[in-house]
């Protein structure tokens, strides 16, 4: 089994504490922010970033969906890290200041591929996929945060 990584990034017009607490938001701001791509979101414990644990059904392509229960962590500021109990997958999101009232987003998800020719088509085409899902979900952000 290969590691896979999918990264995208964004800078927003607004500041980096305002970007990262609608982020850390799951009880509220969060589930706004979500495509069509997930469903059956429902946050479990906390709601607000460090010990939040959260639901959501992911649907990557029309024949995958993975069912995630992420724990929420917070190792240093501007960070957050989603690690699905179900899977190998984890999700970090970076919040940095980029310069007067803006902010740098950076989501980086890697997990366990799956090994052949499966394994090179989901390293191939994945990461795309979810920089498309990734792309959506920043531009939902970019509309709740920026003034």
């Amino acid at each position: 089994m290969a590691q896979v990584e999918a990264t995208t990034e964004r800078v927003i017009a607004a500041d980096a504490e305002a970007v990262f607490d609608a982020l850390a938001d799951y009880s509220g701001t969060r589930a706004k922010l979500l495509p069509e791509h997930f469903s059956e979101y429902e946050v479990r414990e906390g709601g607000d970033g460090e010990g939040t644990l959260v639901h959501w059904k992911l649907q990557a392509t029309s024949k995958r969906v993975r069912d995630c229960l992420l724990e929420v962590t917070e190792p240093t500021d501007g960070e957050l890290v989603e690690k699905d109990r179900n899977s190998s997958m984890v999700t970090t999101w970076r919040v940095t200041p980029a310069g007067e009232g803006k902010s740098r987003v950076v989501i980086s998800t890697v997990w366990n591929g799956a090994g052949g020719v499966g394994g090179f088509f989901e390293r191939t085409f994945a990461p795309k996929g979810l920089g498309r899902i990734y792309d959506a979900v920043l531009d939902k952000l970019a509309t709740e945060v920026e003034k």
